[in-house]
């Protein structure tokens, strides 16, 4: 079982997860289960059979993904051309384990990563199409704004917090200035639109590298734009990429300003809280930093 990320986590083995299939989805039980690497952050994930993945909420703060995912996926799902989870089935808490679980169709692709980027053009192109296709949903309904789909201000304390936790281990001023300036900018005064939330981790791409899903969509909301243009500051866009993702979406520079300071308050919580437990994270969070000009403490 991979290492424990949380202090509060549930833990979940592969036994637990074939007893629930067992008591609640049997037609289901049979099937094969293997680990879906990378681990979660929040959901243990287990790939059922060929076709099926189980998703499984490890933190409290996750518990609402599956009832959430349920109720707006097949309708998100109509209005992109790339393909998201389909929901399938969802269990309910037994045998200790305290939260409800999902099972899903299985997307077919990779997690996308440098390595993966065969057609780095091709893919801000489509994940720009994407967003674009996700801002032009209706919003009636929609969850409202949360975490860093919100207004900046409204999570000013907490990224003054998270570079302050973090200063041993970057140029606090630096991340502090590229904070303050996003501060500055203009706030999101446009008509409401979904945001994905957290694209960066959660894109697919087939085997040419083409972008071929989004999954995870539990931050999903109507919010500020700006934390889903935030994902050009991930490894997975160049100097020359980056523009594309945004000449495509039309961003103007109050929108870059803020999803500086998006990518600030996520790399500055991440780096320290996942240091010692999810190298993959560690690296994305560096590499941002760099992007936005935070190098290391004392650099």
């Amino acid at each position: 079982m991979p290492i424990r990320m949380h202090d509060h986590e549930v833990d979940v083995d592969e036994a637990l997860v074939r007893r629930l299939l067992e008591s609640q989805l049997p037609e289901l039980a049979q099937a094969s289960l293997s680990i879906v690497e990378p681990w979660g952050t929040d959901n243990a994930v287990w790939r059922l059979g060929d076709e099926l993945v189980v998703r499984l909420p490890r933190i409290a703060g996750a518990q609402g993904q599956v009832d959430k995912e349920a109720r707006w996926l097949p309708i998100i799902a109509t209005h992109l051309s790339i393909p998201v989870p389909e929901p399938v089935a969802a269990g309910d808490p037994e045998f200790g384990y305290p939260y409800r679980w999902a099972v899903h169709r299985w997307i077919v692709g990779h997690g996308a990563r440098t390595d993966r980027m065969n057609a780095p053009t091709a893919f801000a192109s489509d994940l720009a199409g994407a967003v674009r296709e996700l801002q032009r949903m209706p919003t009636s309904g929609a969850p409202p704004a949360r975490h860093r789909a919100c207004s900046l201000i409204e999570y000013d304390e907490p990224t003054r917090r998270a570079i302050a936790g973090a200063a041993h281990l970057i140029d606090a001023d630096a991340a502090t200035a590229v904070w303050e300036d996003a501060l500055a900018a203009r706030p999101y005064d446009g008509p409401d639109v979904w945001v994905q939330g957290d694209l960066e981790g959660n894109c697919l791409v087939d085997d040419d590298g083409r972008l071929c899903g989004i999954v995870d969509w539990n931050s999903s909301c109507v919010g500020d734009p700006a934390v889903d243009v935030q994902v050009v500051w991930s490894p997975l866009f160049t100097d020359v990429t980056r523009d594309v993702f945004l000449d495509a979406l039309d961003v103007d520079d109050a929108t870059i300003r803020r999803s500086k300071g998006a990518a600030i308050n996520q790399a500055c919580a991440a780096l320290p809280y996942y240091l010692d437990t999810y190298p993959l994270i560690v690296e994305r969070s560096w590499h941002k930093l760099a992007a936005l000009g935070v190098g290391p403490a004392g650099s």
